[in-house]
């Protein structure tokens, strides 16, 4: 039964999961105090009980945000570089002033959505940051969760793009598997580890699927034939190395970290009730 005199901050309310999040919390019954980084997002996040206005990268304006909360949920981290920042500015840093404030105040638990495998993947840029502000929470002195979901429906909705076109492109076989989880799903699973014992949580959706699998389902969902072209994954290997020798991280980070995602299974225990087929469908129409 959820403690409905906890304080929850969160941050990260304005994006995918935080979302859901927010949500999620609310109807458990929690207080929740939301970070923004502008007045003009106050409209995105009408549940919220408070508000705070700062920027996650300037600790001085970050100042008494964890004042009389109880937990923490950072989803923070970014997926495509802009404004110049970087992995370690804001997945880092930006937790890590976070986690500054935690400390002062009588924050007692802290939960942090990382993703599957990362520190199995420390070598990509986007985890080389997230995992080393997991090293820093662990030995911070306050109660905490990582949570690693799989990867998001609305990560696949790249092959119902694919599908648009009327073919949909996969490296190798296309046999790898996976099994992304609904934003509504996950938020739920993560209001249901607050305060718990579990120190890592790997979650993923309800159904299993190979690459190939996921490829017809977006297919079908646009009412297209079924082509799929499979390209060498020699292919895969070259494009990662090209981006690293001629980009920055802030835009090759991304691509390698799906790129690489993409050679391995990437299986989590299974937990929710939304399907990607379903996704799919409501995308299309």
């Amino acid at each position: 039964m959820t403690d409905n005199n906890k304080r929850v901050l969160l941050a990260g309310a304005t994006g995918y999961l935080g979302r859901y999040l927010l949500k999620e919390l609310k109807k458990q019954g929690y207080w929740v105090r939301v970070l923004i980084r502008s007045e003009i997002q106050r409209h995105h996040v009408p549940l919220a009980d408070e508000v705070f206005i700062g920027e996650i990268t300037d600790p001085g304006t970050l100042r008494g945000i964890a004042e009389s909360i109880d937990v923490v949920i950072s989803t923070i981290g970014i997926t495509r570089q802009k404004d110049g920042l970087t992995y370690m500015d804001v997945d880092y840093q930006g937790n890590m002033n976070l986690l500054h404030e935690a400390r002062s105040t009588s924050v007692n638990y802290f939960q942090y959505i990382s993703a599957i495998n990362g520190d199995k993947r420390r070598h990509l840029k986007i985890f080389q940051a997230k995992e080393s502000f997991v090293d820093q929470l662990k030995t911070s002195g306050i109660d905490y969760t990582i949570m690693r979901p799989n990867g998001f429906f609305s990560d696949m909705h790249d092959f119902l793009e694919m599908a648009g076109s009327g073919r949909v492109y996969l490296f190798g076989k296309g046999d790898k598997k996976l099994n992304p989880i609904d934003g509504k799903d996950l938020a739920s699973v993560c209001v249901s580890k607050i305060g718990g014992r579990e120190k890592e949580c790997i979650v993923g959706g309800p159904d299993i699927l190979s690459q190939r699998e996921i490829a017809v389902l977006a297919l079908k969902a646009l009412d297209k034939k079924i082509k799929i072209v499979h390209l060498p994954d020699f292919l895969r290997k070259a494009i990662i190395i090209l981006l690293r020798t001629l980009t920055s991280s802030q835009i090759y980070g991304p691509y390698e970290f799906f790129l690489t995602a993409m050679a391995k299974d990437n299986i989590a225990p299974q937990y929710g009730m939304y399907h990607l087929e379903d996704f799919f469908q409501e995308q299309s129409h």
